[in-house]
């Protein structure tokens, strides 16, 4: 497993709560304790623009598949979508009753899909002027700390131990119990990050006990277990590399665990920051790279390979 990190970029934003690239991944996305967005291009190091209006931290964001528009949501409890140029709310969108935790576009960017702690799943359309949800996901007992939204599909991950696809086509809901239940403890093993491997076939999920698991999406099978790294009681993300190839997790020690995809083994340790938590990864949807976010900071790894064939393209 051949990364290496390219670059190194000082937000300047407190703590970094995630870290996204946008759909070509060409830029990137940081959102902060700071209450603030910042637009970066990852590959040069160079800042191009903040975006603050939220009342509190903001916990995550996301790019539209023009580039036009981000969407955020944060401790505040709202979303809030942005004009990337002007750097100015179009919509302010309220209606989760606790901190909100994970933001989604569709793949048209018609709608935007949001996670909160109040155990709702929310989808609102950004094309009209209506500023409620026009659908609420019930379903969850616990808080849904992931969405991830596709075509056809939207996945969630919850704190209740429960994988939970809704096929958006058929109106329906296909529901994994992955953890355990215990009367004096309730839920053991929640399901802090979920994500689809990119051909949609297989859904990766990081669980509180320091394990992350690969699912067949339509049997529901346990493929693969990946472990090593360190979470205890921290949000962890994990990822998968555009090729299928490999499994990246962040880690309480400042590391990025990586495991071939196949074998299960780990492969390799990047090294982010020793002396801090490395939580939130964003893969690189055209290349093979990834994104990292540690502290105030975050790191760029690319495949050597690649570094090396775009070295002999400019010669």
């Amino acid at each position: 497993m051949d990364y290496v990190c390219t670059q190194t970029i000082d937000c300047g934003q407190g703590a970094i709560r995630a870290v996204r690239y946008n759909v070509d991944g060409n830029y990137c996305l940081t959102c902060g304790s700071d209450k603030k967005i910042k637009l970066w291009n990852p590959n040069k190091g160079l800042y191009l623009n903040t975006y603050a209006g939220h009342g509190n931290e903001v916990l995550d964001v996301a790019s539209s598949c023009d580039n036009s528009q981000i969407v955020s949501c944060g401790i505040d409890k709202t979303v809030i979508l942005w004009d990337v140029i002007k750097a100015q709310p179009l919509r302010r969108l309220r209606g989760h009753a606790g901190k909100v935790t994970s933001i989604a576009f569709n793949e048209e960017s018609t709608a935007v899909v949001s996670s909160s702690e109040d155990n709702r799943v929310m989808c609102w359309d950004i094309k009209s002027r209506q500023n409620t949800p026009i659908q609420v996901l019930k379903d969850a007992n616990d808080c849904v700390m992931k969405v991830k939204v596709t075509a056809n599909e939207i996945l969630t991950g919850s704190l209740d131990c429960r994988i939970r696809r809704y096929d958006i086509r058929m109106g329906e809901l296909i529901e994994d119990y992955i953890g355990e239940y215990d009367k004096k403890l309730c839920f053991i093993d929640p399901v802090t990050c979920v994500t689809f491997t990119s051909d949609e076939q297989c859904v990766l999920a990081s669980c509180t006990d320091e394990t992350i698991k690969l699912f067949d999406k339509k049997t529901g099978e346990l493929l693969g277990e990946y472990s090593g790294h360190k979470t205890n009681d921290y949000y962890i993300e994990c990822c998968i590399d555009k090729t299928d190839s490999f499994i990246f997790s962040g880690s309480i020690d400042g590391s990025i665990w990586c495991w071939d995809l196949v074998k299960m083994n780990s492969v390799n340790q990047l090294i982010h920051n020793k002396k801090a938590i490395v939580h939130s990864l964003s893969s690189n949807p055209i290349k093979k790279g990834i994104l990292s976010a540690s502290g105030s900071n975050i790191k760029v790894w690319m495949s050597s390979s690649l570094l090396e064939d775009t070295e002999l393209s400019e010669i």
